[in-house]
Order: structure tokens, then C-alpha cells, then sequence
């Protein structure tokens, strides 16, 4: 029988298939109508090209030595500078790399594979976020979203940013913009502030470890914070080296071994009262915001000096400045040791004040007091003046400066304010600077010991009597007037000036500081200045007149008030550091004064060059004249003041020892110069100088009344000399410097006699007002 044929059917799935790519077709659209709309701005606003290709980002501005170094910084918030692909190491970017993107370089600013696994997952195998959208994120937008919606649209616009910046930069340049962009913490903005703050380096000197570490805060620099959280941060740097070892950029035996080792770290803050040249750093403040008012943009809007990240060149040599500054700190609190004890309440009741009734030093602290930052902010407070009298008798808690082994530090503690006040009078103050009298280029400037609580700068704002500093001057002009020789012999005996000559309303009549037993015999003009014989000085400005002397020291680019009568012969004017380096330099420049120079070119952060410097020069003397007064103060370091900058002899001596620090110097090379001490000690000065050098140094309190009763200590020898001495022996040993060790070059044709070994000299030079017998007349 036959079979029945079974009937077959074929299921259709034709329309499944439509379903299918329909539903395809519409999820691609959606997700391309998704993507215009967000880059069209409808979930959020949007940076155009323009943005993208200057993005805002606040930089700060560089202050660069004259040896390629970073002074300091000026900036608000943003302590940034950036820094180009080729300055960042290899093992840096191979860090960022391994950690945060592994197929960087395989992407156009979308990790595909690792959106998929971070979808599918939920994130718990990962992110998907790669470095393009971190930096889209970074530069635009920063804070994360807590609404899901609002998280979500951001994501899209991060997307669509990244996409925008792989087109619009290399792959370097992204991972360049990424390192400068961050925050660090703790003030470092960017790769360069974290490099130089953490590890006091350049980005390009980090090591594998140092770059695992600060790759390792790209997570959260809040929660791995080096200083903070150091266990953290020493456990993710090891999972940034599991991962530069899981990719193959180390191996496991490098990786074990950087694994164990500690952070090393070498905290090193950036801040505007940290670092070196503080004091210098706060005059440069000023300079550039008065720059910045005289020189607009193009566009007459006004530089901004935190913001726009400006590049200023300075003379300041970082070598030198350091030098100069660790002189400063060895020396002062070896001196400050000695005034505060001197000045304990059983050898000094009104201490640190000395010749001053209680009376007078209750006005003196008033009008201290009415001067000072506390006053002004209460007064602008609306308080009345009694309301801050009396608060100045209120105790607080503050932090006060103090010397602690010979280190500066700090120490908190419950205090008056008027207390404190007084407690910050009892302190010594230094000021120096050191120029290149060829250049005039400034290449060390010291303001001050502690600028976090010093900040008055005794280098240019503050002006103080500089007593027999200004000698030289009264014998360069008799020099240049009446042709003086340095081996031309003059009584030394007592002198008066009349009264009504040269504009004096009575006599006048110096003494020598060794009373009525300091006369007799004749002495060379040159052993007078070495020996700073106020009676041969008196002759000599009898003869010029003040108005000449006055004169000179104005061509010598000397601006403070000098009144034209004889007793400035004896240096009664104030005038700055800044003032009486420029002035000495144009003898050492062969008569030509060269205004000081402390910037030489600014640049805008592209490199355009917005300023450069003009050399101001005036020949002021002629070269024969700056040559002989050079061979008179070269005597002041032969036989007189500044002997002791030679002399080993005393080395031995335990009285030389704790005053002179850092003696014996055994300088055997040509040094002119002059100290200075003030009436009852209360200034102490040192002016020295070789051929390409030219260095000056006061140290005093901040008030005259306080200063050291005798004149062992309170001498210019005594008080300045030694930073001068301390800073020259480190200047010498750094051969990279090239300071001058040889003779002040001799004029062609010589005139004068400088050679005075056949002169008579019937004084020894062993007598001069600075130092005192009992230390052996040096």
C-alpha cells in the first residue's frame, strides 16, 4: 500500500531578521543622534575648537635663576608650569601607561573593549575610562555628578571631548596636557610643582619608583597623599609597579625590589615664604606689578602675574644665593647667642634696649605698635584706639620665631602681643647683596634671616647709618679733586671746622675713637682709611667741601638724602645695601657705575619676549682715580679693620673663635674694602670686593637702642665681616663659578703713587676705631 506524503512546513524567520537589524540600525542611530545632540550641547555645554585648542588652565609664574633654575613661583591657587612630552622620562609615561590605559596607543580616545567589559561587569573589572577622557575630564568638567542621569550625560560629553583631543593633539602632547593639568596636592599643580615638592627634582631626574608614586595619586590625590597617608601611597605605588611588570616594562626581580623599598621622599614645599631668595622674591612682587601696569597685552587688558604663567629671567645666581644664605644662617645665631646674653634681665633691665629710661621705651614701643600690622588690620576692623591698646596687653596663642641649634625654627606659645613685639626687637638682622660690578647683574641677594617672620628687607627697603663705609667716597673725591696720593702723609692730630664753614651752624670736632691718647705723628691717607682715623677724614672733606662728596655719591646711583655738611664725612647718612653696592662696584668697574640689574628678560607662556633689559651705565670717575681709591681700601684688609679676613695667627684664640665664625678665612688673594660701625655699635658693616665681585653686609637690630654694649661684638668686624668671609670661601671652592682671585687691573698710564712701602709711617697700623685692643688691633 503506499505511504502518505508527509507535508513539510519551513518556519519563517525572515522577519525576526528585520526585527533584528531594525532594531539594530535604530540602537546605532540612536546612539549617533545620542552622540550629536551631546556634542550640539544639549546635555551640557560643549568647548569649541578654539577651547580645545587653548584650553583655560591658570599657570603660574617662574621666577628663573641665572643659571637655568627655579626660584620660586608666583601664583593663587594654581602652582603650574608646564612641561613639554620630551621633558618627562620614559619610565613616567610607561607608568601612566601600564596603570591607566593600557591601549592608549591602540585607541582614538575610546577604550572599546574595556566600555564592553566595564558594562557587562558594572565596573568591578575595571574602568573604561582612558587618559583622553581623564584629561577631557580634568580640563572641562573635574567634579563627578551625583545624579545618574546627570552622570550619565557628563560621561557622553567626556566621550565626545576625547574624541575631540585625539584629533586635535598627538598622543604626546595628550599624555603631556595630563601630567600638567593634575593636582598633586599640597601645591603641586601639575608634574613639575610634584616633582620639585616631593622629590625636590625635575621631572626628568625621577626615578622608576618616584614616577610609580606619583602615578600612583592619579587615583585620588586626596586619599594618597604622601604626607598624609604614607602607607597608602607606598601600597599603591606597588600596584603601579605590579602593573609596569605585569606589562612588560620591568621585570619581576626590579619590580620585587623597588616594591620594598620606602617613599624617600624629599618634601620640599613651594610656597611665597619658602625656598631661597625669599627676600628677593618679595622685591620682584613689587617690580613686576609695576611692570605689568606700564605694559599691557595687545589686547589693553593687564597681565596677570599669577595666572598666565610668565617667565622671568634673573641675574640671581642659585649657587651663589645659596651660598650666601647658609652664610647668613651659620653666622647669626652664633651672634644672636651672644646679644641674648647679654641682654638677660640681671646684665641688662631693660633689655634689649640699652641707654633708654623706661619712659622713652614705653614711647618707643607705642609708636612701634601704631606702625605694625596688627594695629592696621584692627583699625580697618573698626576698632577704636583703645579697643587695640588693649589688646595689645591681651595674651594669645601665636608661633614665634626662635634660633634652635643653630637652625631657624619655630615654637607655639601664649604671649602678649606687646611681648612679642619686644621679644622680636631683641633680634639681629642681617642684609647683604653681591653683585658683578662689570654687569651690574645682582647675583645674591639676602634681605633679611627668616622671611616667614622677618619680611622687612634690609637689602633695599631699609636704610640705616653706614659709618665708615662712607669713607672711601671722602677720599675718592679728594683723589679726583686734588690729586692725592695713598702714600701722602697728613697730622694726625686734633681738627676742628669752624663755625658757618661748609654750612655748619657750630665747630666741629671729630675725635678718634681711642680718646686723647689717639693723636701724634703723621700717617698716609692709606694707613688713615685702613685705620678709619675720623680726624685725617675731617681734613680731607674740609678740603673737597660735602657738596663734592655729596655729588660723587649721587653719580654713584646713591638716592637716600644726603645733607652737603662735613659730618657725613663719618657716615652719619642712611643708606641701603642695594645703594652702597652699586656705589663700590663703579670702583671696581674702573669709574663706570652700572645701575644693579635684577631682571633681564619676561616671557609669556609661549616665549614671546614681552621685556629686556638695558644696561644703564655713566662714567662717573676716570679710571686712574677708581684705581688709586681700589689700592686704598685694598689697605683696610693689609693692616687695618679687615685684617682678619688674612690672618691665621689667632686661630687658636678661643675669643676670635666665638666671634669671628668661620675664622681663620686665610684669604691670601688682592681684597679691598671698609667696615663700618655706627655710634654705640648699633650698625656694623662690610663692604668687599675683588675685580669681578663686589659684596655688601649690615647687620643691626631693628631698633638703634638695641645694640651690643661693647665694641668686641658690635663692630662691623665683628658683626658683618664674618658673613662676607663665610660667603667668599664657598664661592672660591665652587670653580664653576670663576670669582676673581687676581690684582684689580693697573691703569696704562698711572699717574699717582700707590706703592707706600717707602713712606714713613710713624703710627702702627695695629690703631683703628673697629677693633678693640684686647683682640690684637685687627
Amino acid at each position: 500500500m503506499a505511504k502518505k506524503k508527509q507535508a513539510t512546513t519551513t518556519q519563517d524567520f525572515s522577519k525576526y531578521i528585520r526585527w533584528f537589524w531594525m532594531l539594530f540600525t535604530g540602537g546605532v542611530l540612536l546612539v549617533i543622534l545620542i552622540f550629536l545632540l551631546a556634542s550640539w550641547g544639549a546635555f551640557g555645554e560643549m568647548p569649541d575648537h578654539t577651547v580645545l585648542e587653548n584650553p583655560k588652565t591658570h599657570l603660574a609664574t617662574e621666577i628663573i635663576s641665572s643659571d637655568g633654575k627655579t626660584l620660586g613661583k608666583f601664583y593663587l591657587n594654581d602652582n603650574r608650569t608646564p612641561v613639554g612630552y620630551d621633558e618627562l622620562p620614559q619610565n613616567l609615561v610607561d607608568a601612566l601607561i601600564a596603570t591607566e590605559d593600557a591601549r592608549f596607543h591602540e585607541h582614538s580616545g575610546i577604550d572599546a573593549r574595556g566600555t564592553i567589559r566595564a558594562a557587562v561587569f558594572l565596573g568591578t573589572k575595571g574602568g573604561a575610562s582612558t587618559i583622553s577622557q581623564q584629561l577631557a575630564k580634568q580640563l572641562f568638567h573635574r567634579r563627578e555628578k551625583a545624579n545618574i542621569i546627570e552622570k550619565l550625560s557628563q560621561k557622553l560629553r567626556e566621550w565626545i571631548i576625547a574624541i575631540r583631543l585625539e584629533r586635535q593633539y598627538t598622543k604626546e602632547e595628550i599624555i603631556a596636557q595630563y601630567f600638567n593639568i593634575y593636582d598633586f596636592g599640597n601645591n603641586a599643580d601639575g608634574i613639575r610643582s610634584a616633582a620639585a615638592i616631593y622629590f625636590d627634582k625635575e621631572p626628568g631626574e625621577l626615578s622608576m619608583k618616584e614616577s610609580a608614586m606619583l602615578v600612583g595619586m592619579f587615583k585620588n590625590s586626596s586619599l594618597y597623599n604622601p604626607r598624609r597617608n604614607p602607607v597608602g601611597v607606598r601600597n599603591r605605588r606597588n600596584v603601579v609597579l605590579y602593573q609596569l611588570e605585569y606589562y612588560d616594562y620591568i621585570n619581576e626581580t626590579v619590580k620585587d625590589s623597588l616594591q620594598k623599598t620606602e617613599l624617600d621622599l624629599r618634601y620640599t614645599p613651594q610656597s611665597h615664604r619658602d625656598g631661597i631668595a625669599t627676600y628677593f622674591r618679595g622685591y620682584l612682587d613689587g617690580f613686576m606689578k609695576d611692570w605689568i601696569k606700564k605694559n599691557p597685552k595687545p589686547d589693553g587688558t593687564n597681565y596677570s602675574l599669577y595666572n598666565d604663567g610668565l617667565k622671568i629671567y634673573t641675574t640671581i645666581d642659585s649657587r651663589m644665593q645659596t651660598y650666601a644664605e647658609a652664610a647668613v644662617q651659620k653666622h647669626m645665631p652664633r651672634l644672636q647667642a651672644e646679644f641674648f646674653n647679654q641682654n638677660t634681665p640681671k646684665r641688662n633691665p631693660t633689655a634689649p634696649f640699652l641707654e633708654l629710661d623706661r619712659e622713652e621705651i614705653k614711647a618707643l614701643m607705642k609708636r612701634s605698635m601704631r606702625r605694625g600690622e596688627r594695629w592696621r588690620i584692627l583699625k580697618k576692623a573698626g576698632k577704636s584706639d583703645a579697643e587695640i591698646e588693649a589688646s595689645f596687653d591681651k595674651p594669645t596663642k601665636m608661633t614665634v620665631f626662635k634660633w634652635e641649634d643653630g637652625k631657624p625654627s619655630e615654637v607655639d606659645t601664649i604671649m602678649k602681643p606687646m611681648d612679642s613685639m619686644r621679644y622680636y626687637k631683641s633680634f639681629l638682622k642681617p642684609g647683604m647683596m653681591s653683585m658683578d660690578p662689570l654687569t651690574g647683574h645682582v647675583k645674591a641677594w639676602v634681605g633679611g634671616m627668616n622671611y616667614r617672620h622677618f619680611q622687612y628687607d634690609m637689602v633695599k627697603q631699609g636704610k640705616r647709618q653706614i659709618g665708615s663705609t662712607f669713607k672711601p667716597l671722602v677720599y675718592t673725591a679728594a683723589i679726583d679733586q686734588l690729586h692725592y696720593s695713598p702714600c701722602d702723609e697728613f697730622p694726625d692730630t686734633p681738627f676742628c671746622i669752624e663755625k658757618d664753614k661748609h654750612g655748619n651752624p657750630e665747630e666741629w670736632c671729630p675725635k678718634n675713637s681711642g680718646g686723647e691718647n689717639d693723636y701724634g705723628g703723621t700717617r698716609t691717607l692709606k694707613n688713615a682709611l685702613a685705620n678709619s682715623v675720623n680726624t685725617i677724614t675731617a681734613r680731607l672733606i674740609d678740603k673737597v667741601g660735602p657738596q663734592p662728596v655729596v655729588d660723587l655719591a649721587k653719580n654713584l646711583g646713591i638716592e637716600s638724602e644726603i645733607p652737603a655738611v662735613p659730618s657725613i664725612a663719618l657716615g652719619t647718612p642712611d643708606i641701603s645695601v642695594y645703594e652702597m653696592v652699586g656705589a663700590y662696584a663703579a670702583f671696581a668697574n674702573k669709574g663706570v657705575y652700572t645701575k644693579p640689574v635684577m631682571v633681564t628678560t619676561i616671557e609669556d607662556k609661549n616665549g614671546t619676549i614681552l621685556y629686556q633689559f638695558k644696561p644703564e651705565t655713566r662714567d662717573v670717575l676716570n679710571e686712574e682715580t677708581a684705581y688709586v681709591a681700589v689700592k686704598l681700601m685694598e689697605g683696610v684688609t693689609q693692616g687695618g679693620s679687615g685684617t682678619r679676613l688674612r690672618h691665621k695667627y689667632a686661630a687658636s684664640r678661643t675669643e676670635y673663635k666665638e666671634i669671628i665664625t668661620g675664622y681663620p678665612y686665610g684669604f691670601t688673594n688682592p681684597i679691598a674694602g671698609k667696615t663700618g660701625t655706627t655710634q654705640n655699635q648699633s650698625d656694623g658693616w662690610f663692604m668687599g670686593m675683588v675685580p669681578n665681585l663686589v659684596t655688601g653686609v649690615w647687620v643691626g637690630a631693628e631698633d638703634r637702642a638695641a645694640h651690643f654694649r661693647s665694641i668686641t661684638y658690635g663692630q662691623g668686624a665683628s658683626m658683618a665681616l664674618p658673613i662676607w668671609g663665610l660667603y667668599m670661601k664657598s664661592c672660591y671652592a665652587d670653580k664653576t663659578l670663576n670669582v676673581s682671585k687676581e690684582a684689580f687691573e693697573e691703569p696704562a698710564n698711572l699717574s699717582i703713587n700707590v706703592d707706600c712701602s717707602k713712606a714713613s709711617e710713624t703710627i702702627d697700623d695695629d690703631t683703628n676705631d673697629d677693633i678693640p685692643d684686647d683682640l690684637g688691633g685687627f
